[in-house]
């Protein structure tokens, strides 16, 4: 079993900045890759980035690329999403998940763990 919980959420204006964390516990030596995704209201869940549990590889979807980053830090098992130039459609209920397989996926059904959710909710 591994556990996430998120943090990091919270109310912003559009062009602000905001930085997740997804903190990791238990049998984290099984993870492979860590996503990120989102989900607003009334839509299903996307993708919105990935990292290698090296933390070498990294992935993004087109809408961020450029305004968010994600990284690992290996000492705390923790993973962070910084959001820069956040824009009112970044608004969304953001998730962390892991991977115990190699390899990207984009998919939901393809992540084995998950966390509670943080809101980011962008002001226009």
């Amino acid at each position: 079993q591994v556990q996430l919980v998120e943090s990091g959420g919270g109310l912003v204006q559009a062009g602000g900045s905001l930085r997740l964390s997804c903190a990791t516990s238990g049998r984290t030596f099984d993870i492979r890759g860590l996503g990120w995704f989102r989900q607003a209201p009334g839509r299903e869940r996307e993708f919105v980035a990935h990292i290698s549990w090296s933390g070498v590889n990294t992935y993004y979807v087109d809408s961020v690329k450029g305004r968010f980053t994600v990284s690992r830090d290996n000492a705390e098992n923790r993973v962070y999403l910084q959001m820069n130039s956040l824009k009112p459609e970044d608004t969304a209920v953001y998730y962390c998940a892991v991977r115990l397989y190699y390899g990207l996926s984009l998919t939901t059904k393809d992540y084995n763990y998950w966390g509670q959710g943080t809101q980011v909710t962008v002001s226009s």
